[in-house]
Formats: structure tokens, C-alpha cells, sequence
């Protein structure tokens, strides 16, 4: 895919309710981009057209609204997709033996099966327009997992699996796909973990009753709760190299802990690196 000019490039991006996607979409058409926003709620799609963007729902947990979604954007774009932006996610805290069938069926439902069922939708229509890019939003813990975030980490993981098998197979398609990898984000995300963790989570006669008091604790924190927290915009500028340039990058590592735990892991023994992961994480209180 030739670099367009931002008037006629045609981005598509999920999850953008608040946070990373909500920063990324405005920004992106403040610079003159056709941006196609998505919220899982009805009530946030209006607010965001409100707020004059141009704002569909689509909820990567149901086929039916991942296909009715990318219907009504392809209608406005003219049937073109320069970039999607697969930023739609959640987090479920909590140990991996509290973790029952369907809460990780549920962290998988939005997180991977939705994620990847856009984004094989997707291809097809970059293919035919001679190429395209597509980024996916994962996270430190798509390559470094910490306590209590079983779920989520899986999740992340997966989604670099696909990433890395995708890229191989469309490349001589001219579809670039690329992933970024972000640390602590202002967002919403805490609260909507903690939403999570009291719906599925036990914590009354759970071994991890004393971890979980912890978490609760940072769950329930206002402001950053890690160091080397960092805004949205951080990410935005990483969308932004790849939209303008012919040749993005395949990571994009975001935060300090995010560079320095890459690269510890590549040079630690696997305990050493369970032993930092360990306090990184804190017993959940970090």
C-alpha cells in the first residue's frame, strides 16, 4: 500500500468508548484522516457523533454486529479499509485457578475470536485494493505474563500468534501488520477490570484472598497505579508511524517496562525473569 494522503485514507478503529481508541480516533481526523470509530454501546456511539465523529457500534464479542459494522463503515469509505486498528479489548483479573470455563471464554470472546473475525473480514478487501495495514493493540502482557492476569495475558497472547502468522502469509499481498505493545495507559481500563473481576471472580475462600484484598485496593485507585504510566497519546503516535510509512515497524514497544522487559527477556535465564515478573506485579498490588 502507497502512503495516501490523509484525506482520502480510510481507518477503521474498535474499542474507541474512552481511552486509547477514543484519543487515537480524534486525533487521527483532526489531521484530516476518514476515520470510522467504533463502541460496543449504543449510548457511547451517540456520544462520540455528537462530538461530530463518525461512530458505528460494533461488538467484537457477536459475529452479527462485527458483520453489520464493517457493512455500514464500508458504505461510508466507499468500500476501502487503509488501516484497521484492532484496539477493542477489556481485562478480567484474577488467579488462573479462579478462572472458569465460561469467564475465559468471555475474555476470549471480544479480546481474540471478535478481534481476529473483523481482521479476516478485513484482509479480503485490503487484498483486493492492492494492500493495506493493520495494527493490533496488545500489550506487555502479550509477551511477559504477571499474576492474576491470567486471562487477559492469554488473550494478549494469542493475539500475537495471530499477529506474527498473519503477517507472514499476507506480506506478499502488500499487508503490513504490525503490534503495539503498551505498558500502563491512562484509560478506563482499571475500572472496567474491576467491573470484571467482581462478576466472575470469587474471592471468599479463594487462596488468593489475600492478593485479591490488594488488587482491590489498586483496582480501586484513582490516577496511575504503575510507575512509568503514560497517556494515550503515547499510542496514537505509534498509529501514527504507521500510517505514514510505506515500511512501519512489526513492534512497537511502548513504555519502559515494555522495552526493558523485551529485552530482559531475551537475555535472562526464565527464572531470573519470573523472579522480576513476580515483583513487577507486586501480589496484585501493582
Amino acid at each position: 500500500m502507497t502512503t495516501h494522503s490523509p484525506s482520502t485514507t480510510k481507518v477503521l478503529i474498535t474499542g474507541c468508548s474512552t481511552g486509547m481508541g477514543y484519543h487515537c480516533a480524534k486525533h487521527l481526523q483532526s489531521l484530516g484522516y476518514q476515520v470510522i470509530a467504533t463502541c460496543r454501546k449504543q449510548e457511547d456511539v451517540r456520544r462520540l457523533n455528537d462530538e461530530g465523529l463518525t461512530c458505528l457500534q460494533l461488538d467484537l464479542a457477536d459475529s452479527q454486529s462485527i458483520n453489520s459494522g464493517l457493512h455500514q463503515a464500508l458504505l461510508i469509505t466507499q468500500g476501502k479499509i487503509d488501516l484497521l486498528f484492532n484496539n477493542g479489548a477489556f481485562g478480567l483479573p484474577g488467579a488462573v485457578e479462579d478462572l472458569t470455563r465460561e469467564a475465559m471464554e468471555y475474555q476470549f470472546q471480544t479480546n481474540v475470536f471478535g478481534t481476529q473475525e473483523l481482521t479476516n473480514l478485513v484482509v479480503p478487501i485490503m487484498r483486493k485494493q492492492g494492500g493495506g495495514k493493520i495494527i493490533y493493540n496488545s500489550s506487555i502482557l502479550g509477551f511477559a505474563a504477571m499474576q492474576y492476569r491470567g486471562a487477559y495475558n492469554a488473550s494478549k497472547f494469542a493475539i500475537e500468534g495471530f499477529a506474527d502468522t498473519l503477517r507472514l502469509e499476507v506480506k506478499k499481498d502488500n499487508i503490513k501488520v504490525s503490534l503495539i505493545e503498551p505498558g500502563a495507559i491512562i484509560s478506563n481500563f482499571r475500572k472496567n477490570a474491576f467491573e470484571q473481576f467482581k462478576r466472575w471472580i470469587p474471592q471468599q475462600g479463594s487462596a488468593h484472598q489475600t492478593s485479591y484484598e490488594a488488587m482491590v485496593a489498586r483496582l480501586e485507585a484513582v490516577g496511575p497505579s504503575a510507575p512509568f504510566t503514560l497517556g494515550p497519546e503515547a499510542v496514537t503516535k505509534c498509529v501514527l508511524h504507521v500510517l505514514q510509512n510505506p515500511k512501519p515497524k512489526i513492534r512497537y514497544r511502548v513504555t519502559v517496562p515494555t522495552i526493558a522487559f523485551a529485552l530482559l527477556k531475551r537475555l535472562l535465564p526464565n527464572r531470573a525473569l519470573d523472579f522480576l515478573l513476580i515483583k513487577a506485579g507486586g501480589d496484585g498490588k501493582r
